[in-house]
Formats: structure tokens, C-alpha cells, sequence
């Protein structure tokens, strides 16, 4: 299993087209093999920080759905959202290999 950790410095004033921006990769995600562990979204205080967080089974499944952004039509209608909103100032991917409870030793 493989996840990505996408790390987002959003513009405060427009969480709203953030959430929106979110629940609609929530859904793509899922649909094309992965599951979203969802958005973590400022709570408290002045933050412009978002994190999202996804595994697939493997990089070659992650990489089939890579495959389909700028091509899909519902992938371009939700990075529609985040363009015509502004909602995402800048963002940033890291994959990494979660380690669960009940895994063992060395698995990975």
C-alpha cells in the first residue's frame, strides 16, 4: 500500500470552494480504486494549512489514476473548482507507507 500525503496552503477567505474542491476528490478517489482518508482542514487560530491523505494498493494503481487527470471530464470538472476559486495557493505531494496496527514487524 502506497499513500500520498498532499499538503495545501489554501487561501482562508475561501474554505468553503476548498471543501467543495475536497469532497469532490473524495469521491474520485474512491471511484477509481483508492480510499481518502479525508481533508484535515484548519480548527483553531490563523491557518492557512490543509492536509489530505489517500492510499491506493500499490504505485501502479496510484499511477492508473494519475493517468486520468486532464483527461477525464469529472477529474477536470473538480480542478475546475480549485482554478476558478483560487482556493489553493500552492500544494505539495509526498508518498509514504503507512505502518497499521497488527502489521508485522518488518512488513513493508
Amino acid at each position: 500500500m502506497i499513500t500520498c500525503v498532499v499538503r495545501y496552503v489554501i487561501d482562508p477567505a475561501k474554505t468553503e470552494a476548498f471543501e467543495r474542491f475536497g469532497r469532490r476528490w473524495m469521491e474520485l478517489v474512491d471511484a477509481h480504486g483508492g480510499t481518502h482518508h479525508g481533508y484535515f482542514l484548519p480548527a483553531e487560530g490563523a491557518s492557512d494549512e490543509a492536509l489530505a491523505l489517500f492510499s491506493f494498493p500499490s504505485l501502479a494503481a496510484y499511477e492508473r489514476y494519475r493517468a486520468l487527470f486532464g483527461r477525464d471530464p469529472a477529474f477536470v470538472e473538480a480542478d475546475r473548482i480549485r482554478d476558478e476559486s483560487g482556493c489553493v495557493l500552492r500544494h505539495e505531494r509526498t508518498f509514504m507507507r503507512p505502518m497499521l496496527p497488527g502489521d508485522p514487524p518488518g512488513d513493508g
